[in-house]
């Protein structure tokens, strides 16, 4: 309790709140939104790994395999990206289909830790500015005809705190939360190319226009015999 009391609860607010504000201000409420979004599937969200769904995907995998694409039905692993471009490819029965479905995703994330990336630096370029401010509003409370020893360390405390609040929410909160979220985005772009590369391997065979390509150029007559043909006649 001692240590709570002993915290300036004004000082703290007075920068955070002012931070938060001129980032809503400058970024926008949409991008804020994305920002605390993805702060939170970080945070909160279940990290996802290629080895367990490749692990699910195994089974399906080898029915597809022995069945042909044709007559392969829509595999779940309870992921929306891989839901999804599974969907895809069955319903056009293309594995480029699943590819491209996976592309566009990368995409919209790419985009979103973009943007809150950008907002996280934006609030730690903002924080220590409000730190100085809350150390000039301090100084400026200092009455101008005198103070007593006690007001005058009051004001003095403040303002040093309000420096530090500001470089410490800058440094040690905002652009690591904001370094957080491309490292663990990245990582996890990783994880989904390997299990999309793998899965578009394993399935190659099982795709029906890579087995008719295959067939018609094995009985296509050679282009040299075929103009060889035609200037004989």
């Amino acid at each position: 309790m001692s240590l709570l009391a002993s915290v300036d609860w004004p000082t703290i607010g007075l920068v955070f709140g002012g931070t938060l504000l001129a980032t809503v201000l400058r970024c926008g409420f949409a991008e804020t939104a994305v920002a605390l979004r993805m702060l939170a599937r970080v945070a909160f969200g279940t990290r996802f790994e290629a080895g367990p769904a490749r692990a699910q995907l195994a089974a399906q995998i080898q029915d597809i395999r022995k069945d042909g694409l044709i007559r392969a039905h829509h595999f779940q692993i309870g992921d929306r990206e891989f839901d999804e471009a599974s969907k895809a490819m069955i319903g056009e029965r293309s594995i480029a289909a699943l590819l491209e479905a996976h592309e566009k995703h990368k995409a919209r994330r790419a985009v979103r830790a973009h943007v809150a990336a950008r907002t996280l630096a934006m609030a730690a370029e903002l924080a220590p500015v409000f730190g100085l401010f809350g150390t000039l509003v301090s100084l400026g409370l200092l009455p101008t005809h005198g103070v007593g020893r006690s007001g005058y360390m009051a004001a003095i405390g403040m303002a040093v705190h309000a420096t530090m609040v500001g470089l410490l929410a800058a440094n040690l909160l905002f652009a690591p939360l904001a370094r957080l979220i491309e490292r663990r985005l990245a990582a996890e772009e990783v994880e989904r190319q390997e299990l999309f590369d793998w899965l578009a391997l394993q399935l190659a065979v099982s795709e029906p226009h890579l087995r008719e390509a295959h067939r018609h150029d094995a009985h296509a007559e050679p282009r040299g015999a075929q103009v060889h043909r035609f200037s004989a006649g």
